[in-house]
């Protein structure tokens, strides 16, 4: 690799460990919880319907079952996307990542087993997430297609087992930032021995002390 392509990256690598402000990675990760949740819980919402429906009508909520489908499907294909950049923005930030030497998470892993572990992670539910986004694409247009209950209870009960797998999934990351320091700013400044108050105001605000 070119070394003066290597040295101006280097040059825009800040206290944070990346070429950018804020790290991409948690942004993309609540993302995928937030729209795979939705699907999943929606869609329990419309499978029940015909016990909720009294409740609905009673609350003068203009809900339908067939549009509480749509909103898990489409919410279950956005986190199928979205789950894509959270993989990579996650390789990527990893890659680049400097953690803090000689500490252990709660779980008793050091950085590199957490971070190994945290990245067979995310291949896994980025895997299940596409996989149940198949699943649930075939049983809208064409298994269930003219059933009023759209989805399986198999495929519910798969999704309610994956929230168990990204909460580990999310606790390693916890771990990555809030025990190791990765790509968090305040923790990699205090252990260089700086003092983050000054060095990040005068980052975010250059000449304010002038």
């Amino acid at each position: 690799m070119n070394p003066d392509l290597m040295n101006q990256v280097a040059d825009k690598i800040g206290s944070n460990g990346l070429p950018y402000l804020v790290p991409l990675h948690p942004a993309f990760v609540h993302l995928t919880l937030g729209l795979f949740i939705a699907a999943i819980a929606f869609d329990i919402v419309a499978a029940l319907f015909p016990v909720e429906k009294p409740l609905f009508k009673f609350m003068a909520v203009p809900a339908t079952r067939s549009a509480l489908f749509d909103v898990g499907w489409y919410n279950l294909l956005a986190a199928a996307i979205i789950t894509f950049f959270t993989v990579a923005a996650g390789f990527f930030e990893m890659l680049l990542a400097v953690p803090l030497a000689d500490v252990k998470s709660a779980w008793g892993f050091h950085a590199l087993e957490t971070m190994i572990w945290h990245g067979i992670g995310g291949i896994t539910i980025l895997t299940l997430v596409v996989a149940m986004t198949v699943w649930r694409g075939f049983q809208r247009y064409r298994w269930r297609k003219d059933r009023s209950r759209e989805v399986q209870w198999s495929y519910l009960a798969a999704g309610l087992a994956i929230f168990v797998l990204m909460f580990v999934q999310g606790t390693l990351g916890a771990h990555l930032g809030g025990e190791f320091g990765i790509h968090v700013t305040a923790d990699q400044l205090i252990h260089l021995g700086e003092n983050p108050n000054q060095s990040l105001h005068g980052a975010l605000f250059p000449g304010a002390g002038e």
